[in-house]
């Protein structure tokens, strides 16, 4: 799992059947202090997450596919799971 801000939504003219009901965002891994973490990425948005959100975004294909499409073997390597609300440092 990696924290992201959510850039923005991507549009997809055509996608297949299995995806028609998500949504796929931009993401950008970040630190937990907010510095950018490597190169962004697409996420299937299973929460409802919006442009400038942070999130929590799995990258495993099982957990993806099933938290995503709640259909297990779809073909999907990161989806966001969860929206932060804060970030407490120790």
């Amino acid at each position: 799992m990696l924290l992201a801000r959510v850039l923005g939504n991507v549009v997809a003219t055509q996608k297949n059947q299995r995806y028609d009901d998500a949504r796929i965002m931009l993401v950008q891994p970040i630190n937990p202090d907010g510095s950018i973490r490597g190169a962004s990425l697409l996420a299937l948005d299973s929460v409802d997450s919006g442009e400038g959100d942070i999130v929590i975004v799995v990258q495993e294909g099982w957990s993806a596919s099933t938290a995503s499409t709640g259909e297990p073997g779809a073909a999907i390597d990161s989806a966001i799971i969860g929206v932060v609300d804060f970030i407490e440092e120790v």
